[in-house]
């Protein structure tokens, strides 16, 4: 084969690769859709939620006040709530801390107080201030640990349900001598 056929099936190769390109750039233009000014799909079943400000996110719970919620929490299922926070936490009396401190008697107790645990320097400094674990600080925290206290080594990302929170509290109320009263 002659250089002059070769040269024939090259051209031929890329004419036939220049008119499939430009089909598609004309059928492009042709049968564009409108554009997206969103990227994504709506999810039946839900609006979406905007971002809140930061004031705001920092305000806590939207939630009944603490003091309402715990009327009706149940201590029984707030022990079944901290099942997952059985991994770092110890609820028995006089046990040891985890990778986490004990949490018997934490209701009115000082923040960061618990002897033998390396706290982080936000509760160090809350606890240097005798901040006490009330009510509304402890829903505050369980809702979203690093936004309550910055620097926070707890891992926790929060738990958004107040219901849940509640029950939880009363449970960590439970857990005392002579529990707190309530508010």
């Amino acid at each position: 084969m002659d250089s002059f056929e070769l040269n024939k099936i090259t051209g031929a190769i890329l004419g036939v690769l220049l008119l499939v390109m430009g089909t598609g750039i004309v059928a492009e233009g042709i049968f564009a859709g409108p554009k997206v000014k969103v990227e994504g799909y709506e999810l039946p079943g839900g609006e979406a939620k905007e971002a809140a400000p930061a004031a705001e996110a920092k305000a806590g719970p939207t939630d009944a006040p603490i003091a309402e919620r715990l009327k009706v929490a149940d201590a029984k299922r707030g022990e079944a709530g901290v099942k997952a926070c059985q991994a770092c936490h110890n609820f028995e009396k006089g046990a040891a801390a985890k990778v986490g401190p004990a949490l018997y008697g934490v209701v009115d107790r000082v923040k960061g107080s618990m002897a033998g645990f390396n706290y982080s320097a936000g509760l160090k400094e809350r606890a240097g201030k005798g901040e006490k674990w009330d009510y509304a600080s402890l829903d505050a925290f369980i809702t979203n640990p690093k936004a309550y206290i910055a620097g926070t080594a707890m891992g926790y990302a929060g738990l958004a349900d107040g219901a849940k929170r509640a029950d939880i509290i009363a449970y960590l109320r439970s857990l005392s001598e002579s529990p707190s009263p309530l508010p």
